[in-house]
């Protein structure tokens, strides 16, 4: 990219997008449109279209679509695959008709199946069912892969994707209904902290393993992509040294909180995928690792789940 060239971050308002956004300005790309108040309803084709009528962005980042933890999984799948799904059939149709220089689409890890081997590769797609708990979310991330895939091959269009582990940073959604583990053990443990509540429950049995990527480190990895990857297949976006099983991430967030009660393990609940964690060596064959210490990511976004809550007070 130079710094010349028009950029549209596809869900600027996402974590991720925010991430992608700081990313690019801190770099002087300064010609971005589609984060203020021309940002399109992703799922609107006509809206998404007319952007890149009026706009003609030369690199887009498709890091828009609506997701959640288990909670959220569970309550709306249909309203997160049908939002996913209509995301990623209007941004790519709309970029391939408006004749982009190069997209990056983000699918997300729950595309693999439920008992896939570790690290997860991307051959290994589709070789299994799903994860039940996040079925309709991870059909329809799978399918923008399939789709950036598809382009690539009838029109030789200019569309790469990634598969990024389970991001966390400042703009997460602290929402208790539809947070991540991350953001939803923060705001748990914060209240619980305020509260003097003496002990906080966790979901599953605290055994499943995650690998995290703080959001900074993965709009790092996004902006070497767009520079650097041209293969139709999907790459993934992992940081190895961020793999911990859920109990044990229970207990770094309880130290950043400052949380001194128990915490207890509530097996009644689901655990969803036992383990997910990446293969991410054609990432750093590319000369990509990710930089940022885990104790001060967590840091940050507690930080950032702070700044929220005093915004919220002042409103109230």
């Amino acid at each position: 990219m130079e710094k010349t060239d028009r950029i549209f971050v596809a869900g600027a308002d996402t974590l991720i997008g925010l991430a992608v956004l700081k990313a690019l300005r801190s770099r002087g790309y300064d010609d971005i449109v589609g984060d203020g108040t021309d940002t399109p309803n992703l799922t609107d084709f006509a809206a998404v279209n007319n952007l890149f009528g009026d706009t003609h962005p030369d690199y887009v980042f498709v890091t828009g679509g609506k997701s959640g933890g288990i909670e959220a999984n569970r309550k709306y799948p249909a309203d997160l695959m049908l939002d996913n799904l209509l995301t990623i059939s209007n941004v790519l149709r709309s970029a391939h008709t408006h004749g982009v220089k190069k997209l990056l689409y983000l699918a997300s890890s729950c595309c693999y199946p439920r008992e896939c081997p570790q690290p997860m590769r991307v051959e290994y797609l589709m070789t299994g069912p799903f994860e039940p708990t996040n079925e309709a979310y991870a059909s329809a991330k799978l399918a923008g892969l399939s789709l950036c895939g598809a382009f690539s091959r009838q029109y030789g269009s200019p569309f790469i994707s990634a598969i990024p582990a389970n991001v966390f940073g400042p703009g997460d959604d602290f929402d208790p209904q539809n947070s991540h583990v991350i953001a939803a053990l923060i705001r748990k443990m914060h209240e619980s902290k305020r509260a003097a509540v003496n002990s906080v429950e966790v979901w599953g049995s605290g055994i499943p393993e995650r690998e995290f990527i703080f959001s900074d480190d993965l709009a790092d990895a996004c902006l070497l992509l767009m520079d650097r990857y041209e293969d139709a297949a999907p790459i993934n976006i992992g940081a190895e040294s961020l793999r911990f099983s859920i109990k044990e991430l229970a207990f770094h967030v309880k130290k950043v909180v400052g949380y001194t009660g128990d915490v207890h393990f509530n097996t009644a609940r689901p655990d969803g995928m036992p383990r997910k964690t990446l293969d991410s060596m054609p990432l750093q064959g590319l000369g990509w690792f990710p930089k940022t210490d885990f104790a001060a990511a967590l840091l940050a976004t507690y930080e950032s789940y702070l700044q929220l809550e005093r915004r919220e007070v002042s409103h109230a």
